[in-house]
């Protein structure tokens, strides 16, 4: 297992580096940032040169990423053009980002497995007919319309929540803005969940465990949902990254200042620094999300093992 986690931690380097690299080239070519700190009025040349030279931006792209990573394992992910560190800007952005996700992912884990399940062991009756059907509609509609709605009917037609959260997004605040972010997840991990229950519940080891006379609920428990559980574990944990990074909607429609506003407000103003940054602990936050999934698929099968 040790020597597993090492080789994975090695492989991670190259990824890690590739990812931040395309990042920032895309970042890069995408608009001229000048621009963006000069607002609608064009600059001068010398003041475009001088800032420039101000943020590093008149060397080569190659230059500036080699400064960038730098200054990265350094701890300094730079300063946006506001003069604010970007790191301070992370502080204030990632806890808030962090609660929503972990509201997020608790109502696909708990909701999603859960109808799974249910829907898994009673496949082709009405209650799996009316979840497929609920799953569908929640896939098929966009997550703004989702959030909007729950706002208008919730929040201001019958005031059971805030219509927007406070800055300091305690957990309470969250639960309606984390049903938004999860609820295209939720549907896919309810349907990922039914459909392998579905499949194992026919597997010979099953067959095996209810021919020893097993209690029902222990074959469900130890045999049955910890293999089925494998590939639910996959998609939420890539779905971590993803929802922290995909929040840009849901924090707008909320008013919430996580990570998803300050991505939006570091593209809209062409802020290289701020995107960069917040992109880079994304990746980081991706691959040690699929490190542990993988290091999860011994718990729940014990035949893997690592050498």
């Amino acid at each position: 297992m040790g020597r597993y986690v090492v080789r994975r931690l090695l492989q991670m380097v190259p990824v890690f580096v590739g990812s931040t690299l395309l990042i920032f080239l895309m970042v890069n070519v995408m608009g001229d940032p000048v621009a963006g700190l000069c607002g609608e009025r064009a600059c001068d040349p010398a003041t475009a040169a001088q800032l420039k030279r101000e943020f590093g931006l008149d060397k080569p792209v190659w230059q500036q990423y080699l400064t960038y990573m730098g200054h990265l394992f350094s701890g300094d992910f730079g300063t946006a053009f506001n003069g604010q560190k970007v790191t301070e800007l992370m502080g204030t952005a990632f806890p808030v980002t962090i609660r929503l996700t972990i509201v997020a992912i608790l109502f696909e884990i708990v909701i999603g497995v859960t109808l799974g399940v249910v829907t898994g062991l009673r496949r082709g009756r009405p209650v799996d007919t009316a979840v497929l059907l609920l799953t569908l509609v929640v896939i098929s509609v966009p997550t703004f319309v989702t959030g909007l709605l729950l706002q208008l009917l919730l929040g201001v037609k019958w005031a059971w929540i805030r219509p927007s959260v406070s800055p300091d997004a305690a957990f309470g605040e969250l639960i309606v803005p984390g049903l938004v972010l999860a609820s295209v997840s939720l549907a896919y991990v309810t349907r990922l969940t039914r459909t392998s229950i579905a499949e194992n519940k026919r597997a010979d080891y099953v067959r095996t465990a209810i021919a020893k006379g097993l209690p029902r609920r222990r074959v469900i428990t130890r045999h049955l949902l910890r293999n089925s559980l494998i590939p639910v574990v996959t998609f939420i944990g890539t779905d971590i990254g993803a929802l922290m990074g995909g929040a840009i909607v849901t924090e707008r429609i909320f008013n919430i200042h996580g990570v998803g506003y300050q991505l939006y407000q570091g593209i809209l103003r062409q802020n290289t620094q701020t995107v960069v940054g917040f992109v880079t602990v994304l990746v980081l936050v991706f691959l040690v999300a699929n490190l542990l999934v993988d290091l999860l698929y011994a718990v729940l099968d014990p035949r893997i093992r690592y050498a």
